[in-house]
């Protein structure tokens, strides 16, 4: 059955909702993705994941809106970057809205690091002023620890994001225009330096990290492995979220 409050009719919103009052919205984002992805890389990731997780949780989908806060890729063709406080209050206006409808479980499925921050700013606010509970799920961090053994990295337009897109679209992907892409010195340990838990800082131009706007290694991904992506991605997520609402339950 279709999830997604655009297809659904009012009753039937009413009634997924009534039943577990959780919805589940992907965030990603609109970027360049080298010349082999498509910009909207992020976000056909994060509503590929969010479809399937849906289903597991018996969830109510709520689409999102394709735009993220992206500006280290401002001035590269195809990217458009929300302003920090434009993407909060969007956020913001969709819970309050699903909220009203009942929804007491919120689950966001991200894939783009750039809206982490207000991602986070966004939940605490909204969980202490509405009583929801939020839950983030950062897919493209699970998708890291999921695929490292077999050679998978987390990178931008690499193995891992070239995967994704296989999964939803292999028309979409274009190996042919990919040569070695070049980095200048000190990329890989500043983009371990902006990545790392404990002490970090930052990037603020994709260019300090790769000359052309990506890096990685997209053949790694094969559509073999990409025919699993989804549903693999989806477990992990729904094995995390089900253990902290059992948690936040018992509280």
């Amino acid at each position: 059955m279709t999830r997604s409050i655009y297809h659904l009719a009012a009753p039937d919103v009413s009634e997924l909702i009534s039943r577990k009052g959780m919805a589940v919205l992907p965030f990603g984002s609109v970027e360049q993705h080298g010349p082999h992805l498509p910009c909207g890389t992020d976000t056909i990731a994060a509503e590929e994941i969010s479809v399937a997780l849906a289903d597991q949780l018996d969830a109510l989908l709520v689409p999102a809106g394709q735009y993220g806060v992206t500006p280290i890729h401002a001035g590269h063709p195809g990217t458009i970057s929300l302003r920090r406080e434009v993407f909060e209050d969007y956020v913001t206006n969709l819970v309050e809205e699903l909220a009203a409808m009942g929804v007491t479980i919120i689950v966001f499925v991200n894939w783009h690091e750039g809206n982490i921050a207000s991602l986070d700013a966004v939940a605490t606010d909204l969980q202490d002023r509405l009583g929801v509970d939020v839950i983030t799920a950062q897919a493209c961090y699970t998708a890291q620890r999921v695929y490292a053994e077999k050679g998978g990295e987390l990178t931008h337009g690499g193995g891992i994001e070239t995967l994704a897109i296989l999964a939803h679209d292999p028309s979409l992907v274009h190996l042919d225009r990919v040569a070695e892409p070049s980095r200048p010195p000190g990329a890989d340990e500043l983009d371990s330096m902006r990545r790392s838990r404990e002490v970090y800082g930052y990037i603020t131009d994709v260019t300090e990290i790769a000359d052309d706007g990506w890096y990685g290694n997209p053949a790694w991904a094969t559509e073999d492995e990409a025919a699993g992506f989804v549903d693999t991605m989806a477990d992990e997520i729904a094995a995390a979220v089900g253990k902290i609402v059992g948690i936040r339950r018992t509280k």
